[in-house]
């Protein structure tokens, strides 16, 4: 997000499972493309200012790669999808560009189909259905309600033993946490990782800040003034954030029990955004509202052991909300799909 004080893009978190709209962000940036194409001149703006963005082409391409590195050419793709998925014309998009593209073919199950209809051959090669799995995409898994039963966490389990290529691993999908980012701002922490003191800066320079909750003197400061900072727990999905006057009375109320409860906790500096006025469109219903907007920056990342295979940004996700919501999801209902336009 653009911090309205100091103007610098700061992170608000890093997520490694089911990101989500890369297909339908890139055809909406199409559209408000061709808009400006035919209506721009009346509206003063320039249909070249809204870059192009790849995210689509890129992700499959990204999960093409991980196929072919799993040398089966009669293995699938398998995109894991929660039971009352909404969100599924983005995954079809995905799908079909997969097909089309590159003639690899996908499948969709969820856990529990997992469970009932996979196996583990000796080889490790995963079947599900009769039919062998290359890559395990997660577009589910990331919440506690998908994992109604042992029968989710068998598939879960059943897939991390075998050979498929898992997008992501229990290890990144660990790694996208936020107490993972919160560790990651402690000093010397990047330097383990990275080497040039030029890009540690510059990372730096991005990290909002964020404290555990082992830091009393932040804790007495969050619970005095609770406005100036947002309480996340590790979890996924939106609408899981404690703002404002909240955040002081879930800081009370660990403190008085006296429990580990409080390590699911990180405490993050609230950013508060350049405001915008914009024409939003959500359920058919054209409005003007207060807004702030946030930028995510996709990226894939392909190895097998030590040989890094791929590395590279894929596009990019503009969310916007109205001012006055504090949580950010479009599928969670609180934002609407939106394109960067370069001033």
């Amino acid at each position: 997000m653009l911090d309205e004080q100091t103007k610098l893009l700061l992170q608000i978190e890093t997520n490694t499972i089911s990101c989500s709209f890369p297909g339908l962000g890139c055809l909406v940036s199409d559209l408000h493309r061709s808009l400006l194409n035919h209506y721009g001149e009346f509206l003063g703006l320039d249909s070249k200012r809204v870059p192009n963005n790849p995210a689509a082409s890129q992700f499959v391409e990204a999960l093409a790669n991980a196929w072919t590195e799993y040398n089966n050419p009669r293995a699938v793709v398998m995109l894991v999808v929660q039971a009352d998925e909404r969100n599924m014309y983005d995954q079809h998009w995905l799908s079909a560009l997969l097909k089309e593209i590159h003639n690899v073919s996908t499948l969709r199950k969820t856990l529990a189909e997992i469970d009932a209809e996979g196996e583990l051959l000796p080889d490790g090669t995963l079947v599900v259905g009769g039919q062998a799995i290359a890559v395990v995409y997660f577009r589910a898994g990331y919440t506690p309600n998908d994992y109604p039963s042992e029968s989710e966490w068998r598939a879960r389990l059943l897939m991390e033993q075998s050979s498929a290529i898992k997008c992501p691993s229990i290890s990144y999908h660990l790694a996208g946490t936020k107490k993972i980012q919160q560790e990651l701002v402690k000093p010397n922490v990047l330097e383990r990782f990275v080497d040039n003191k030029e890009d540690i800066a510059k990372l730096r320079k991005c990290f909002a800040g964020l404290w555990s909750l082992d830091d009393s003197d932040i804790v007495k400061d969050a619970i005095e003034r609770p406005g100036l900072y947002v309480m996340k727990p590790q979890r996924e999905g939106g609408g899981n954030n404690i703002y404002g006057n909240d955040v002081k009375e879930a800081l009370m109320r660990l403190q008085k029990e006296g429990s580990e409860a409080d390590a699911a906790y990180i405490l993050m500096q609230r950013i508060f955004p350049t405001v915008s006025r914009t024409f939003l469109m959500r359920n058919g219903i054209c409005y003007k509202d207060d807004t702030v907007s946030e930028l995510g920056i996709y990226g894939a990342y392909l190895r097998n052991k030590e040989r890094v295979i791929l590395n590279d940004q894929c596009g990019y996700l503009m969310r916007t909300k109205a001012a006055s919501s504090d949580e950010g999801g479009v599928a969670a209902g609180f934002a609407v799909l939106d394109s960067l336009y370069l001033t």
